[in-house]
């Protein structure tokens, strides 16, 4: 386990980005893991052409929910729905073994131990179901 726990999954989980609730998000999702406890809340606000020009995140989690939220977080800005459903489902197919890298998103290769820990797997794909989802029903909602 504690090869889990690298110093940069460590140094990642001290550095979410927008950890600033919206008050006028377009849509807020919340996720949490039964198994840790983890949670995060996430909102979004989309721009004219459907894209997250804002995002707030509330984050609860154990160092791999914050870090993976820290990697989401980082690179989310000017993402559509589309390309934020393609993240989870490459990092969730990833973490089953189902694929053998964990797409385009930048930084998830990290997770590569958690593959062998399935009970970390809810945890780490927290913050990509949220903002996923989150970005879906504001573009829904359009």
């Amino acid at each position: 386990m504690a090869a889990l726990y690298t110093a940069d999954i460590l140094r990642l989980a001290t550095d979410i980005p927008f950890q600033e609730r919206l008050p006028d998000a377009d849509a807020t999702v919340e996720k949490r893991s039964p198994v840790c406890g983890s949670q995060i809340v996430v909102d979004v606000k989309l721009d004219a052409e459907g894209r997250v020009e804002r995002l707030g995140q509330q984050v609860k989690a154990c160092a791999l929910g914050q870090a993976s939220a820290a990697l989401m977080g980082r690179n989310a800005l000017g993402r559509s729905p589309d390309d934020l459903c393609q993240a989870r489902d490459a990092l969730s197919a990833y973490l089953a073994g189902e694929r053998s890298d964990p797409g385009g998103w930048p930084g998830l290769d990290i997770f590569g131990p958690a593959v062998a820990y399935p009970a970390r797997h809810r945890s780490i794909c927290l913050a990509f179901e949220a903002v996923a989802e989150a970005a879906a029903n504001a573009k829904a909602a359009y």
